[in-house]
């Protein structure tokens, strides 16, 4: 069964930010054994409550022709730390955060992310005094139990949109495919029958006392209604981390490198589709066609390959690169990274 994600909705004709979701067989045993899934079963939706803690997250994509995304957050800290997906910020040069209790906007700064985890924390500029979303990490979760889902629906704004269900299976396992990458494996979700759209992502999944459980990452559009979640606990985690300003192998903190590519969606080779004008690739002399084969000393087989070694790089700190043309000639140079969007 595929899914397709639930969170970063393209507000401009013609973008596809969409992660692609295949569910695996673990899905299965849960869901033949959850109530909600029984014949003759009705569902009591959880009552809608007050939407504290909430955030209307819109991007811009400066380097893809200034296009334009939205998804949702969660306010963490009274001082203004958000988090949401990583895939709601992927990309993003430009952040419109909007409170949708006060209806106050904010310009906001990436603190860190995780591309392996979607998980992403921003930091509201000029913010203080927020009001935070409540947690229930301390919440048993169980097959059946009764949840609503929250968020900005196609990126419309205005009051969150409500997608009430129940959780019908837990540790679920999800593999996650973001256009141009490689595969990237999701574990430990929760997986629920909240019918949850494009622009939730980032967004909570709640009980019925308004406790947040878990953060909103994917969901079906066809087919029987599937939402998935991460784990409170989990997002916390990688949060914490962030905000201690320790990075680590899954954890990027800082800023990201910036080559000034498009890749080419290849499996097995880094190809450039495009090269930004005046930018690094472009000043070292990278041209459409080529194939990236090695940056700072690393060997390069693949997009994965580029995109975790721009992140261990410095902005403004020269590596090596290496790379074919579009005759097989090989060439060796020098690339100077700058400060760029995140991953």
């Amino acid at each position: 069964m595929w899914l397709i994600d639930a969170c970063s909705d393209a507000l401009v004709p013609g973008l596809t930010r969409r992660l692609l979701f295949a569910v695996l067989a673990t899905l299965a045993p849960a869901v033949a054994a959850s109530p909600a899934g029984a014949t003759g079963h009705t569902v009591h939706a959880v009552r809608a409550g007050p939407n504290v803690g909430i955030v209307d997250i819109y991007t811009t994509l400066g380097y893809e022709h200034g296009l334009a995304a939205a998804g949702t957050g969660m306010i963490l800290t009274r001082s203004g730390e958000v988090l949401t997906n990583n895939h709601v910020i992927e990309g993003a040069t430009k952040f419109k955060v909007v409170d949708v209790t006060t209806h106050h906007r904010y310009t906001a700064t990436v603190a860190g992310y995780s591309v392996s985890r979607d998980i992403a924390v921003l930091q509201l500029a000029n913010a203080s005094g927020l009001r935070t979303v409540k947690r229930g990490g301390a919440i048993p979760l169980h097959v059946g139990m009764r949840i609503v889902a929250r968020g900005n629906a196609q990126g419309v704004g205005g009051l969150p949109k409500v997608a009430p269900g129940r959780v019908i299976g837990l540790h679920q396992q999800i593999v996650a495919t973001n256009e141009g990458t490689d595969p990237e494996t999701l574990s430990n979700l929760i997986a629920t029958d909240a019918p949850v759209v494009p622009g939730y992502s980032g967004g909570p999944l709640e009980n019925g006392q308004n406790r947040v459980l878990g953060m909103v990452t994917a969901g079906s559009t066809s087919g029987a209604h599937r939402g998935f979640a991460i784990p409170l606990k989990q997002t916390l985690q990688i949060a914490r981390r962030i905000e201690s300003g320790r990075p680590n192998a899954t954890v990027h903190i800082g800023p990201t490198a910036f080559l000034g590519v498009l890749l080419a969606k290849v499996a097995d080779e880094a190809k450039i589709a495009s090269v930004v004008p005046g930018k690094p690739a472009d000043l070292a002399g990278l041209e459409k066609g080529d194939v990236i084969t090695s940056l700072n000393g690393v060997k390069i087989a693949s997009v994965r390959d580029v995109r975790t070694t721009v992140l261990s790089l410095v902005p403004g700190k020269t590596v090596s690169v290496g790379w074919t043309d579009p005759s097989d000639v090989a060439h060796t140079g020098t690339i100077t990274p700058i400060s760029g969007p995140p991953q």
